[in-house]
């Protein structure tokens, strides 16, 4: 730093000085400005940026209701009432349902888990109840007595072939009678007639 100083008054000395003056108690008083620059300032550090949190997916759980068929079951019961072989449905079956509970668990939207949490009958099966006939009708064979086995024709009068009767119809023998002996085949009542 150069420092002038100059006196009041003629004959006075001056010195060169490269800024204006300052006057200070009567003295001036120059300052030259520092040959070097002067030391920067210190940079702050750099505050560290926190670590982005990774984005939360966010988990959801639902009630989800589902319903399950429960198919009907058929029984067979027999009716001596209805022809052998003959099948009748008395009661029409029907499906029942039941009710089941879940806890779904998702996570972003998919499914994660899946918990049964109750299942009830919501509706009861109807079994279906099918009758079996076992009537068996005895079959008459068209145009024969049913009183004696064979085929004994129907009429007002049946006498055996080759006797002494007069018919109107005949039978070759032997006959076995099984009822009543109407058209009196067996004459020594030992069940065969014509013999």
């Amino acid at each position: 730093m150069t420092v002038a100083v100059l006196g009041f008054g003629a004959g006075c000395g001056t010195a060169e000085s490269t800024e204006p003056a300052a006057v200070a108690g009567g003295r001036v008083i120059t300052r030259t400005a520092p040959t070097s620059e002067p030391p920067a300032p210190k940079a702050e550090p750099t505050p560290k940026t926190p670590p982005t949190p990774k984005s939360v997916v966010p988990t959801t759980t639902r009630t989800v209701v589902e319903y399950q068929v429960i198919p009907f079951k058929k029984k067979t019961v027999t009716d001596s009432e209805l022809p052998k072989g003959t099948k009748e449905i008395r009661t029409a079956g029907a499906n029942g349902s039941r009710k089941l509970t879940y806890a779904v668990t998702y996570l972003g939207g998919k499914q994660t888990g899946r918990k049964l949490v109750r299942q009830e009958v919501a509706k009861q099966p109807r079994s279906q109840v099918t009758a079996v006939g076992t009537k068996v009708e005895e079959e008459v064979e068209s145009g024969c007595d049913p009183n004696y086995s064979g085929c004994v024709p129907i009429a007002s009068d049946v006498d055996c072939s080759g006797g002494s009767g007069n018919g109107p119809e005949y039978v070759d023998g032997p006959v076995t009678v099984t009822g009543s002996d109407i058209y009196r085949l067996d004459s020594d009542d030992d069940g065969v007639g014509c013999e």
